[in-house]
């Protein structure tokens, strides 16, 4: 049995004993009964010299497998998201490199992936407008769409910033999709993600912002396949659901609600487009696999310990939440390092971190533990955790 010492809240230490992990079998094809798409981390190159605080470099080799990972569980791959630091240390030209080499593996592994285009390039001041954001918008999606990839049009602090009211929403909105190719995949990121983003829509007002963004959808809903909402708000969700047009899909961003929302009510279900998937992919994907043979109970049984773990893990400040999905890979070997781009690795706590290692363990999720036992002590040391 592996044991490890992990810190308590009080300042005294404990003695876990870590248990082996359950196989979770990969499937054999892509899920059935639902659309399940995986936000995925980057991995950034530890032994690049650069000013960690304003710049990065990506190991393409760790990020790519990681992408290989996730499409051999069954998942989608949702690139170049706030999963991978999008806005907090992926650079848009980083994030050029990132969508063209994960839509060239994409096509190479005939696997889905869809990307996100935004208005990061642009930088927002009292000067910019809603035209600047619309040409900033429409320069991504031209890069993506001629990657051959589809589009999931992120929310645009830009344009929370140079709006003036819901009007300019629905007018540039409008004026993207007009011009897109393809189907694409709206964004709406809560402001406890993104504090930036206070009053999308045009209203801090949810019911007038929902408003806003259905009617968005309505008048083009010939170029949105869906809509991913992380307002972490089980039941608002479940209101915009049933307001959705026949043929738009409802994917669940909710880290804290999402496998009652996946397994949904009588009226319907959301798909999904999270970043916990990055982290619990094993135990989804198995978890997926139960909810296309109809077995909700199989379903709910083993999904039902990842949801502490993403609760810990999205607690406030939800911003933060990259950190615990790279310590996590860091522990099951996926990476070498726990280094993220602007030094995130240290936005949780150690105490924090230690009870990430409980409830990951408690979720089946440590698949080696002698492994995972190694490495976090490796980073409690550094703490003074002996």
């Amino acid at each position: 049995m592996t044991t490890i010492t992990l810190p308590r809240p009080d300042g005294t230490v404990e003695s876990y004993a870590l248990r082996e992990p359950p196989p979770w079998p990969r499937p054999r094809e892509s899920f059935r009964s639902r659309v399940a798409y995986a936000a995925a981390h980057v991995v950034c190159d530890p032994l690049a010299d650069v000013d960690v605080l304003s710049d990065g470099c990506i190991d393409w080799e760790s990020t790519l497998a990681y992408r290989r990972l996730l499409w051999r569980y069954g998942f989608a791959v949702a690139e170049a998201m706030d999963t991978a630091q999008r806005g907090s240390g992926l650079t848009w030209p980083m994030a050029k490199e990132l969508i063209r080499r994960s839509i060239a593996d994409a096509r190479a592994e005939q696997r889905t992936i869809a990307c996100g285009a935004g208005t990061d390039h642009l930088a927002p001041t009292e000067r910019t407008t809603v035209d600047d954001v619309d040409h900033a918008y429409i320069e991504q999606v031209g890069f993506v769409e001629g990657q051959g990839g589809r589009v999931i049009l992120m929310a645009s602090r830009a344009l929370a910033r140079a709006a003036r009211s819901a009007d300019d929403y629905y007018r540039v909105y409008g004026s993207v999709l007009r011009q897109t190719s393809g189907r694409v995949i709206l964004h709406w990121l809560g402001d406890m993600f993104d504090p930036a983003l206070a009053g999308y829509w045009g209203s801090r007002d949810l019911d007038e912002a929902m408003d806003v963004c259905l009617a968005v959808i309505r008048d083009h809903r010939d170029k949105v396949d869906g809509v991913k909402i992380s307002l972490l708000d089980a039941q608002r969700e479940i209101d915009m659901r049933r307001r959705l047009p026949a043929g738009v899909r409802m994917y669940t961003g909710d880290d804290f609600n999402f496998a009652q929302l996946i397994a949904g009510d009588e009226c319907g279900h959301s798909d999904a487009l999270l970043g916990i998937f990055d982290a619990i992919a094993p135990v989804a994907s198995s978890a997926l696999q139960a909810l296309d043979e109809r077995d909700l109970v199989r379903y709910h049984a083993v999904l039902a310990p990842t949801v502490p773990l993403s609760r810990h893990i999205f607690r406030a400040p939800t911003h933060a939440y990259k950190t615990g999905i790279v310590f996590l890979a860091y522990l099951n070997g996926h990476q070498s390092h726990f280094r993220m781009f602007g030094g995130a690795e240290s936005a949780r706590s150690v105490i924090h971190l230690a009870d990430l290692v409980r409830l990951a363990d408690a979720a089946g999720l440590l698949d080696d533990p002698d492994l995972a036992a190694a490495r976090a002590h490796a980073v409690f040391a550094v703490a003074g955790v002996v």
